[in-house]
Order: structure tokens, then C-alpha cells, then sequence
């Protein structure tokens, strides 16, 4: 019986080094500001599949411990809802 939990096979990819200190909640995001997602394995809650680890997203809206997120994945636009620790703003667009 193979088990597909939520974090199968993520060894690789949800393995590096943490961030410390709280300066991402720092950040004002706008509406339509570009974001990375890199998921931050440290903290479970709010945190996207680990398919969307490394794309691009749009800012649509902002809560008050989540936003949620346009993400361009083949020719669909995917919604994303996730935690500020699971993205860091793009620099230079």
C-alpha cells in the first residue's frame, strides 16, 4: 500500500535552511504585486502544495494572516491561498 500524504516525496524540495526573525511580516503587499512562493517547511499552516514551490504569483487580495494568490500554471490560472511565511516579494518587477 503506497501512503500519499500531503508532504510525500518534498525531502529535496522542503529542505533548506530556515528563516529566522519576523521581517516578512514587515513587508505591505499591494494588489498585483508579484510574488515567489517558497514554501517555508518550519510552518505547516497556510502552507501550498509543493507543486507551486518556486512560481510566480499576482497578489489578488490581502488578509489579515493570508492572501490569495494568481498563479499561471500552463495555460490555467490556479487560485492559491497561503500564509505570508511561504512568500517573499519579486524584486525588479
Amino acid at each position: 500500500m503506497r501512503h500519499a500524504g500531503f508532504r510525500r516525496k518534498t525531502r529535496s524540495v522542503l529542505s533548506h535552511k530556515r528563516p529566522s526573525g519576523l521581517s516578512y511580516l514587515m513587508i505591505n503587499y499591494q494588489p498585483e504585486d508579484r510574488v515567489i512562493i517558497n514554501i517555508n517547511p518550519a510552518q505547516v499552516k497556510g502552507m501550498p502544495h509543493r507543486r507551486f514551490q518556486g512560481y510566480v504569483g499576482i497578489v489578488k487580495t490581502i488578509n489579515k494572516r493570508s492572501m490569495e494568490l494568481d498563479v499561471q500554471v500552463g495555460n490555467k490560472t490556479k487560485k492559491l491561498i497561503t500564509r505570508f511565511e511561504h512568500i517573499k516579494l519579486q524584486k525588479g518587477a
